[in-house]
Protein backbone atom coordinates (compact mmCIF):
# COMPACT_ATOMS: atom_id res chain seq x y z
CA UNK A 1 0.00 0.00 0.00
CA UNK A 2 1.64 3.14 -1.09
CA UNK A 3 1.27 6.28 1.77
CA UNK A 4 -1.68 8.02 -0.56
CA UNK A 5 -3.55 5.00 -0.31
CA UNK A 6 -2.70 5.03 2.99
CA UNK A 7 -3.59 8.26 3.97
CA UNK A 8 -7.05 8.11 2.19
CA UNK A 9 -7.88 4.82 4.61
CA UNK A 10 -6.99 6.70 7.32
CA UNK A 11 -9.10 9.48 6.60
CA UNK A 12 -12.13 6.97 5.61
CA UNK A 13 -11.77 5.41 8.99
CA UNK A 14 -12.29 9.06 10.50
CA UNK A 15 -15.12 9.54 9.06
CA UNK A 16 -16.20 5.69 9.93
CA UNK A 17 -14.97 4.65 12.93
CA UNK A 18 -17.58 5.15 15.65
CA UNK A 19 -19.86 3.24 13.47
CA UNK A 20 -16.94 0.18 12.71
CA UNK A 21 -17.11 -3.16 14.44
CA UNK A 22 -14.57 -2.92 18.29
CA UNK A 23 -12.37 -4.95 16.27
CA UNK A 24 -11.31 -2.07 14.17
CA UNK A 25 -12.05 0.68 16.49
CA UNK A 26 -9.37 -1.52 18.39
CA UNK A 27 -7.01 -1.85 15.88
CA UNK A 28 -7.39 2.26 15.26
CA UNK A 29 -6.62 2.61 18.57
CA UNK A 30 -2.94 2.05 18.57
CA UNK A 31 -1.53 4.91 18.01
CA UNK A 32 -2.16 8.44 15.97
CA UNK A 33 -2.26 7.84 12.12
CA UNK A 34 -4.01 10.77 10.66
CA UNK A 35 -2.21 13.06 8.58
CA UNK A 36 -0.61 16.32 9.87
CA UNK A 37 -0.89 19.36 7.16
CA UNK A 38 0.68 22.26 6.69
CA UNK A 39 -2.17 25.32 6.24
CA UNK A 40 -0.86 26.79 2.77
CA UNK A 41 -2.37 30.12 3.64
CA UNK A 42 0.94 31.31 5.95
CA UNK A 43 3.20 30.12 2.27
CA UNK A 44 1.79 32.17 0.23
CA UNK A 45 4.51 33.01 -2.59
CA UNK A 46 5.44 29.70 -2.87
CA UNK A 47 4.52 27.49 -6.24
CA UNK A 48 2.81 24.49 -5.88
CA UNK A 49 5.57 22.42 -6.34
CA UNK A 50 7.89 24.19 -4.32
CA UNK A 51 5.10 24.67 -1.25
CA UNK A 52 4.77 20.80 -1.57
CA UNK A 53 8.38 20.13 -1.27
CA UNK A 54 8.60 22.83 1.90
CA UNK A 55 6.07 21.02 3.26
CA UNK A 56 7.52 17.66 3.04
CA UNK A 57 10.93 18.77 4.28
CA UNK A 58 9.12 20.15 7.30
CA UNK A 59 7.90 16.61 7.99
CA UNK A 60 4.68 17.26 7.24
CA UNK A 61 2.22 14.71 5.13
CA UNK A 62 0.45 16.88 3.47
CA UNK A 63 -0.97 20.26 2.75
CA UNK A 64 -4.48 21.86 3.42
CA UNK A 65 -4.82 24.11 0.24
CA UNK A 66 -6.41 27.30 0.00
CA UNK A 67 -8.82 27.06 -2.78
CA UNK A 68 -10.08 30.72 -2.34
CA UNK A 69 -9.68 34.21 -3.14
CA UNK A 70 -6.18 35.44 -2.88
CA UNK A 71 -5.34 31.49 -2.34
CA UNK A 72 -3.28 28.80 -3.50
CA UNK A 73 -6.29 28.68 -6.45
CA UNK A 74 -8.66 30.64 -6.82
CA UNK A 75 -12.07 29.89 -7.70
CA UNK A 76 -12.74 30.85 -10.72
CA UNK A 77 -10.14 29.06 -12.15
CA UNK A 78 -10.70 25.61 -10.27
CA UNK A 79 -12.02 23.41 -12.77
CA UNK A 80 -8.20 23.92 -14.32
CA UNK A 81 -5.69 25.01 -11.51
CA UNK A 82 -7.01 22.52 -8.93
CA UNK A 83 -5.59 19.55 -10.84
CA UNK A 84 -2.46 20.85 -11.71
CA UNK A 85 -2.25 22.09 -8.33
CA UNK A 86 -2.34 18.84 -6.97
CA UNK A 87 -0.59 17.19 -9.55
CA UNK A 88 2.72 19.43 -8.54
CA UNK A 89 2.05 19.19 -4.36
CA UNK A 90 2.16 15.27 -4.70
CA UNK A 91 5.21 15.25 -7.33
CA UNK A 92 6.90 16.65 -4.42
CA UNK A 93 6.38 13.99 -2.20
CA UNK A 94 3.33 14.74 -0.09
CA UNK A 95 -0.78 14.90 -0.51
CA UNK A 96 -3.30 17.28 -0.67
CA UNK A 97 -6.42 15.67 2.00
CA UNK A 98 -7.86 19.00 2.48
CA UNK A 99 -8.87 22.28 0.71
CA UNK A 100 -10.07 25.38 2.48
CA UNK A 101 -12.65 27.38 0.38
CA UNK A 102 -14.90 30.58 1.13
CA UNK A 103 -17.93 28.72 -0.05
CA UNK A 104 -20.96 29.15 1.75
CA UNK A 105 -23.58 27.74 0.21
CA UNK A 106 -24.51 25.96 -3.10
CA UNK A 107 -25.34 28.79 -4.98
CA UNK A 108 -21.52 30.14 -4.89
CA UNK A 109 -20.70 30.27 -9.03
CA UNK A 110 -17.37 27.86 -8.24
CA UNK A 111 -19.08 25.35 -5.75
CA UNK A 112 -20.36 22.45 -8.13
CA UNK A 113 -16.44 23.02 -9.78
CA UNK A 114 -14.72 22.66 -6.37
CA UNK A 115 -16.46 19.54 -5.46
CA UNK A 116 -16.29 17.94 -8.29
CA UNK A 117 -12.13 18.98 -8.92
CA UNK A 118 -11.63 18.38 -5.86
CA UNK A 119 -13.51 14.60 -5.67
CA UNK A 120 -11.70 13.68 -9.01
CA UNK A 121 -8.28 14.75 -7.67
CA UNK A 122 -8.71 12.46 -4.56
CA UNK A 123 -9.15 15.64 -1.71
CA UNK A 124 -11.64 13.76 1.00
CA UNK A 125 -11.94 16.35 3.07
CA UNK A 126 -12.95 20.38 2.72
CA UNK A 127 -13.59 23.85 4.71
CA UNK A 128 -16.12 26.27 4.00
CA UNK A 129 -16.71 29.63 4.87
CA UNK A 130 -18.07 30.91 7.54
CA UNK A 131 -21.52 32.93 8.65
CA UNK A 132 -21.88 35.55 10.83
CA UNK A 133 -23.97 36.86 13.49
CA UNK A 134 -25.87 39.81 12.96
CA UNK A 135 -27.12 38.77 16.74
CA UNK A 136 -31.16 40.40 15.29
CA UNK A 137 -32.87 37.27 15.57
CA UNK A 138 -29.95 34.21 16.44
CA UNK A 139 -32.57 31.37 15.91
CA UNK A 140 -33.19 32.53 12.42
CA UNK A 141 -29.52 33.12 11.69
CA UNK A 142 -28.59 30.42 12.97
CA UNK A 143 -31.31 27.97 11.10
CA UNK A 144 -30.73 30.12 7.89
CA UNK A 145 -26.58 29.25 8.49
CA UNK A 146 -27.76 25.25 8.68
CA UNK A 147 -30.21 26.03 5.24
CA UNK A 148 -26.96 27.41 3.63
CA UNK A 149 -24.91 24.36 5.02
CA UNK A 150 -27.12 21.77 4.07
CA UNK A 151 -27.25 22.51 0.17
CA UNK A 152 -23.45 22.39 0.26
CA UNK A 153 -23.65 19.02 1.92
CA UNK A 154 -26.25 17.61 -1.19
CA UNK A 155 -22.71 18.41 -3.41
CA UNK A 156 -20.74 16.79 -0.51
CA UNK A 157 -23.28 13.81 -0.79
CA UNK A 158 -22.94 13.80 -4.66
CA UNK A 159 -18.81 14.35 -4.89
CA UNK A 160 -17.70 12.36 -1.77
CA UNK A 161 -16.36 15.41 0.01
CA UNK A 162 -16.72 15.31 3.88
CA UNK A 163 -17.62 18.92 4.88
CA UNK A 164 -16.06 20.45 7.76
CA UNK A 165 -17.58 23.26 9.50
CA UNK A 166 -14.84 25.43 11.44
CA UNK A 167 -15.53 26.23 14.72
CA UNK A 168 -13.59 29.96 14.86
CA UNK A 169 -14.48 32.60 17.84
CA UNK A 170 -16.74 35.15 16.50
CA UNK A 171 -18.89 33.52 13.81
CA UNK A 172 -21.79 31.38 13.72
CA UNK A 173 -19.95 27.96 15.40
CA UNK A 174 -17.65 29.58 17.28
CA UNK A 175 -18.49 28.16 20.35
CA UNK A 176 -19.33 24.75 18.73
CA UNK A 177 -22.67 24.57 20.98
CA UNK A 178 -24.47 26.90 19.09
CA UNK A 179 -24.09 25.17 15.64
CA UNK A 180 -23.86 21.84 16.80
CA UNK A 181 -27.82 21.44 16.46
CA UNK A 182 -27.57 22.36 12.84
CA UNK A 183 -25.03 19.88 11.87
CA UNK A 184 -26.32 17.02 13.54
CA UNK A 185 -29.36 17.62 11.37
CA UNK A 186 -27.23 16.55 8.64
CA UNK A 187 -25.80 13.22 7.30
CA UNK A 188 -22.98 12.33 9.23
CA UNK A 189 -20.95 11.12 6.49
CA UNK A 190 -20.50 14.28 4.98
CA UNK A 191 -21.20 17.07 7.52
CA UNK A 192 -19.03 17.34 10.75
CA UNK A 193 -17.16 19.33 12.96
CA UNK A 194 -13.58 21.08 12.06
CA UNK A 195 -12.74 22.17 15.92
CA UNK A 196 -10.74 24.47 16.33
CA UNK A 197 -9.16 24.33 20.69
CA UNK A 198 -7.78 27.83 19.88
CA UNK A 199 -11.05 29.46 19.14
CA UNK A 200 -12.89 27.03 21.72
CA UNK A 201 -10.85 28.37 24.88
CA UNK A 202 -11.22 32.06 23.39
CA UNK A 203 -14.88 31.46 23.69
CA UNK A 204 -14.93 29.15 26.94
CA UNK A 205 -11.84 29.21 28.74
CA UNK A 206 -12.64 27.08 31.71
CA UNK A 207 -15.11 24.51 31.19
CA UNK A 208 -16.73 25.72 27.97
CA UNK A 209 -13.70 24.42 25.52
CA UNK A 210 -14.34 20.97 27.37
CA UNK A 211 -18.00 20.76 26.96
CA UNK A 212 -17.57 21.89 23.32
CA UNK A 213 -14.96 19.36 21.98
CA UNK A 214 -16.84 16.66 24.59
CA UNK A 215 -19.96 16.94 22.80
CA UNK A 216 -18.68 18.00 19.12
CA UNK A 217 -16.32 14.75 19.00
CA UNK A 218 -18.71 12.29 17.64
CA UNK A 219 -19.44 14.56 14.47
CA UNK A 220 -15.52 15.46 14.79
CA UNK A 221 -13.68 15.49 10.91
CA UNK A 222 -10.89 17.58 11.05
CA UNK A 223 -8.92 19.89 13.83
CA UNK A 224 -6.70 23.06 13.31
CA UNK A 225 -4.11 23.27 16.06
CA UNK A 226 -2.57 26.92 17.40
CA UNK A 227 -2.52 28.97 20.50
CA UNK A 228 -4.00 32.11 21.83
CA UNK A 229 -3.75 34.86 25.06
CA UNK A 230 -5.30 37.24 26.28
CA UNK A 231 -3.93 40.16 25.82
CA UNK A 232 -4.22 44.27 25.90
CA UNK A 233 -3.58 46.33 22.61
CA UNK A 234 -1.85 49.29 22.25
CA UNK A 235 -5.29 51.23 23.33
CA UNK A 236 -5.28 48.96 25.94
CA UNK A 237 -8.46 46.75 24.97
CA UNK A 238 -8.19 42.94 25.59
CA UNK A 239 -7.96 40.96 22.73
CA UNK A 240 -6.64 37.36 21.87
CA UNK A 241 -4.01 37.27 20.37
CA UNK A 242 -2.12 34.18 18.67
CA UNK A 243 0.51 32.24 20.31
CA UNK A 244 3.20 29.29 19.33
CA UNK A 245 1.81 26.02 20.45
CA UNK A 246 2.44 25.28 24.06
CA UNK A 247 3.20 29.22 25.14
CA UNK A 248 -0.79 30.01 25.39
CA UNK A 249 -3.85 28.87 27.20
CA UNK A 250 -5.11 25.49 25.61
CA UNK A 251 -4.23 22.69 27.80
CA UNK A 252 -2.24 20.24 25.03
CA UNK A 253 -2.45 17.27 27.10
CA UNK A 254 -5.90 17.65 28.24
CA UNK A 255 -6.81 17.96 24.52
CA UNK A 256 -5.34 15.61 23.05
CA UNK A 257 -6.36 12.84 25.69
CA UNK A 258 -9.67 14.12 24.96
CA UNK A 259 -8.53 12.51 21.27
CA UNK A 260 -7.19 9.74 21.99
CA UNK A 261 -10.05 8.59 24.39
CA UNK A 262 -12.74 9.03 20.95
CA UNK A 263 -9.60 7.32 18.92
CA UNK A 264 -10.25 10.72 16.53
CA UNK A 265 -7.61 9.60 13.21
CA UNK A 266 -8.51 12.66 11.05
CA UNK A 267 -6.17 15.53 9.81
CA UNK A 268 -4.90 17.73 11.80
CA UNK A 269 -4.02 21.07 10.30
CA UNK A 270 -1.00 23.58 11.55
CA UNK A 271 -1.93 26.71 11.60
CA UNK A 272 0.89 29.50 12.13
CA UNK A 273 -1.27 32.63 12.83
CA UNK A 274 0.84 34.25 14.74
CA UNK A 275 3.67 37.24 14.20
CA UNK A 276 6.52 36.03 12.05
CA UNK A 277 8.79 39.05 12.07
CA UNK A 278 11.47 39.55 8.90
CA UNK A 279 13.55 42.09 7.21
CA UNK A 280 13.03 40.88 4.06
CA UNK A 281 10.21 38.28 2.47
CA UNK A 282 12.91 35.46 2.35
CA UNK A 283 13.56 36.34 5.79
CA UNK A 284 10.32 35.80 6.96
CA UNK A 285 9.67 33.30 5.39
CA UNK A 286 12.59 31.18 6.48
CA UNK A 287 11.12 31.94 10.04
CA UNK A 288 7.69 30.73 9.01
CA UNK A 289 9.37 27.44 7.98
CA UNK A 290 11.24 27.20 11.38
CA UNK A 291 8.04 27.77 13.52
CA UNK A 292 6.07 25.63 11.64
CA UNK A 293 8.72 22.78 12.31
CA UNK A 294 8.37 23.91 15.59
CA UNK A 295 5.13 23.98 16.31
CA UNK A 296 4.52 20.29 14.21
CA UNK A 297 6.98 18.94 17.00
CA UNK A 298 5.32 20.28 19.67
CA UNK A 299 1.88 19.14 18.64
CA UNK A 300 3.42 15.41 17.42
CA UNK A 301 4.41 14.82 20.96
CA UNK A 302 1.19 15.66 22.88
CA UNK A 303 -0.46 13.60 20.52
CA UNK A 304 2.39 10.53 21.11
CA UNK A 305 2.10 10.77 24.44
CA UNK A 306 -2.12 10.99 25.17
CA UNK A 307 -2.47 7.95 22.33
CA UNK A 308 0.12 5.33 24.17
CA UNK A 309 -1.47 6.40 27.65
Amino acid sequence: MTRRELLLTVAAAAVSTRAAPADTRAALADGFHGPYLFFSKHLPDLTWHDLGRAVKDLGFDGVDLTVRPKGHVLPERVATDLPRALEAITAAGVDVPMITTALRSADDPAARATFEAASRGGVRFLKPDYYRYELEDVTRELADAGRQLASLADLGSRYGIVIGYHTHAGFVGGPTLDFLPEIEKLDPQTVGVYFDVRHAVIEGGRIGWKLAATLAMPRLRMIAVKDCAWEKDAEGRWRDGNRPLGQGMVDWPAFCRMLARADYQGPISVHIEYEIDGATPAARQNRMLDAARRDLAVIKKHMQEAYRA
